[in-house]
């Protein structure tokens, strides 16, 4: 497994534990401040979360397959940022359509998504910093050799 593949994974399964606490908390919040309206705000904005959570590990796994490495590092940052921009413009059309909507208290819907993304990049931070990623590729004393790093221009 790909030390890439033990960071998303990692920050997954945090994402989804992440996820399930805001669900709670902000639903009963949500309920407490907005009745209704306020649950149903919390619940839009954390499942909001939830997906763009997804489609950043996605993106990430994506790129990861499609960019060989080194040399393709404007592809696969050109994938990641190509799924950021997807997701903003989707969040601002989103709150826009949003605006007006009786069935929806702002206020939470806001504080959700806010609590949501900064508990994100808490997550995402905890993932990286969890999992041992070596920087360099060598072989110790009686081991096997490492494979040498070939790129397509050494054939």
């Amino acid at each position: 497994m790909s030390d890439n593949t033990t960071v998303i994974r990692r920050a997954i399964r945090y994402g989804i534990v992440l996820t399930v606490a805001v669900l709670v908390i902000g639903g009963i919040v949500g309920y407490l401040v907005g009745g209704i309206p306020g649950l149903v705000s919390a619940l839009v904005g954390t499942a909001l979360t939830a997906v763009f959570m997804g489609l950043t590990a996605v993106s990430f796994v994506v790129a990861s397959r499609v960019a060989k490495l080194p040399e393709g590092i404007g592809v696969y940052y050109g994938i990641i940022l190509g799924t950021f921009l997807l997701k903003l413009i989707v969040f601002l059309v989103l709150v826009f359509s949003f605006r007006g909507a009786s069935w929806l208290n702002p206020t939470v819907f806001g504080f959700t998504v806010i609590a949501a993304v900064l508990g994100t990049l808490v997550v995402d931070g905890l993932a990286v910093a969890r999992t041992r990623v070596p920087y360099v590729d060598v072989s110790l004393p009686g081991a096997a050799p490492a494979p040498p790093n070939k790129s397509p221009h050494d054939s």
